[in-house]
């Protein structure tokens, strides 16, 4: 069976590993030690914590929308036109761009140092001001 460290588990998980070496301390999900010391996550348990943990992402979130792929972070530029407007998010690693109308970047107040997520469904990207 596979088994993962927990600097592997982070990385999977989308945290830090000081996030999932405390979700292991709290025993939300089961460790062992190899022979050299390490503490090891079988693949089995960190699939179904993976599992655990995303139906239960986003449970306080204020917004309700059926589009999964949300990707948090700041908003880093945003370009006006006379119609259209172009926003830029940098989430993590990833960096976003949308295009959409102007009003609606009008309307969600959109501006650089701002909180959004970007949420992807097929090929739109949906912004929501969080």
């Amino acid at each position: 069976m596979q088994r993962y460290t927990i600097g592997q588990a982070a990385r999977l998980l989308g945290v830090s590993p000081d996030t999932a070496r405390r979700w292991a301390d709290a025993g939300r999900v089961a460790t062992h030690r190899d022979e050299g010391g390490r503490r090891l996550i079988d693949g089995r348990d960190l699939a179904a914590f993976s599992v655990e943990l995303a139906k239960n992402d986003g449970e306080d979130d204020s917004s309700y929308t059926s589009v999964r792929n949300a990707f948090p972070g700041i908003v880093t530029a945003v370009k006006l036109g006379d119609i259209a407007a172009q926003v830029e998010i940098q989430a993590g690693p990833h960096r976003l761009v949308s295009l959409l109308t102007r009003e609606a970047v009008e309307e969600l107040g959109l501006e650089v140092g701002m909180e959004a997520t970007a949420r992807v469904k097929s090929t739109n990207v949906h912004i929501d001001r969080t």
